[in-house]
């Protein structure tokens, strides 16, 4: 019993990281999964965290112990947003998409978030998730969650890191990174677009009596669905290279964390 009241604030501090990522990062934080899942699996991933690291330092629960939770539960959150920003670069390319291609005008319900959402950006993210799973990227998630307590021991500093201004500023780039990718991702069906565009202006002003209006519609629909087909098979290459970005982006936010400079 004794060992049990010395460990539990430890175990609670690493409780609250461990949880507080389960809710940000996908996978782990759909709605269709129940609350007391998402509760017990944290609560044993934090277990297994404890007992394998075999936490020796003593924790003091005074005031300042308040300030450790809330610095676990920031960490946890700023790892999980790192991750959902780079499954948010798939939503974010479908609906440039969309907005090309003209199925903008039919967003539909995300039933993994609960929110209205891009038809092609809520194809492609579900795609992303399969994809994501099948090349065991949840395993590497908790690995580096776990792992996180050697680059982050549970001290107070977290702080200080925070006031200097690098952690949002690592943020803030990452941020900007996700739009300049689901640019990229979205490059081709944008250009074609545009192309298309350009044909549909240069036939108004050579053969005014077609109606571009009527045509114009279903033709960037055929094409964007014909170049959507043709660029599919490449669809998982590409995930391959943007997790490959999410993991080395996740070791520098670490490096950050830690203190240190990152690139």
């Amino acid at each position: 019993m004794e060992a049990i009241v010395q460990g539990f604030p430890i175990f609670l501090l690493i409780f609250c990281r461990i949880t507080a990522f389960f809710v940000v990062s996908p996978v782990f934080s759909f709605k269709n999964f129940p609350s007391s899942f998402k509760i017990g699996l944290g609560f044993f991933v934090s277990l297994l965290v404890f007992m394998a690291n075999g936490f020796d330092q003593p924790v003091v629960t005074d005031p300042l112990y308040v300030l450790m939770v809330i610095r676990e539960i920031l960490i946890g959150v700023a790892i999980g947003f790192v991750v959902y920003l780079f499954f948010a670069v798939v939503q974010a390319a479908g609906g440039f998409m969309d907005l090309q291609i003209g199925f903008s005008m039919a967003n539909v319900v995300d039933p993994v978030t609960g929110q209205s959402a891009p038809l092609l950006g809520n194809f492609k993210y579900l795609l992303t998730i399969l994809v994501f799973l099948m090349m065991d990227g949840h395993h590497y998630l908790l690995r580096g969650l776990m792992n996180s307590y050697a680059w982050l021991p549970i001290d107070n500093a977290f702080y200080s890191r925070l006031a200097s201004g690098e952690i949002t500023d690592q943020l803030a780039r990452l941020a900007s990174n996700t739009f300049l990718l689901a640019l990229q991702v979205a490059a081709p069906i944008i250009v074609a677009m545009f192309l298309t565009d350009a044909g549909l202006a240069f036939l108004a002003k050579t053969a005014p009596q077609f109606n571009v209006f009527v045509i114009g519609l279903p033709l960037k629909l055929l094409i964007g669905m014909l170049l959507l087909i043709l660029l599919l098979p490449e669809f998982a290459i590409l995930l391959g290279h943007l997790f490959s970005i999410l993991f080395d982006s996740l070791e520098k936010f670490f490096v950050v964390l830690q203190g240190k400079s990152g690139t």
